[in-house]
């Protein structure tokens, strides 16, 4: 039976075991019309299969040496006792560019499914469990990072009724193994 529980720091190392692999078999592409100016399209077009795993850029155990985690929430997901998902909300924390500052928004900082248990209504539980702890915190949105190359997470949050607000073709530059990703920022409301 799949639970989710709201959990705290203590769960940090448990946490980061559980994989963040995006089975990667298209990507969204962008044609800017008129140098963006005339707007953009976007296509959703197939690549060669591969597997990225997210979570060497997402560590739990390592939040605390960037951020001020004190408004952070953490949730994570059992069947029977077997750790099988987990999500972070983070909120009200300087230096966290996706706020800019605001303290009516949280952001859904990473959201993480074991692979085997991926397409189960899981991620949905755990989105389920933050927006209603968020909402209840008074946060009026929840901002969502994204990227082009992550197209099952994309449909999800659109199912969610987030909507892409912000697209950044060169928020990765500086990073070789994902220069030539798209960063994607959706914003759901929560009010």
């Amino acid at each position: 039976m799949i639970y989710v529980k709201k959990t705290d720091r203590s769960c940090f190392e448990m946490y980061d075991s559980i994989s963040m692999n995006v089975d990667v078999r298209s990507e969204y592409r962008i044609k800017r019309i008129d140098n963006g100016l005339g707007g953009m399209i976007f296509e959703e077009v197939p690549v060669t299969p591969y597997i990225k795993d997210l979570s060497v850029y997402e560590r739990a155990t390592e939040y605390e040496k960037e951020f001020d985690i004190t408004y952070w929430s953490f949730y994570m997901a059992f069947d029977d006792e077997k750790l099988v998902g987990a999500v972070t909300v983070a909120a009200k924390t300087d230096k966290l560019y996706m706020l800019a500052g605001r303290d009516d928004a949280c952001v859904l900082w990473d959201i993480r499914v074991a692979d085997g248990y991926k397409h189960q209504g899981i991620g949905q539980k755990l989105l389920d469990l933050a927006i209603k702890d968020a909402k209840a915190d008074g946060y009026r949105q929840m901002i969502i990072e994204c990227q082009n190359n992550n197209v099952p997470a994309c449909k999800f949050y659109h199912k969610q009724g987030a909507l892409l607000s912000k697209i950044d073709m060169y928020a990765y530059y500086d990073e070789p193994d994902c220069r030539n990703e798209v960063q994607f920022l959706w914003y759901l409301d929560l009010d």
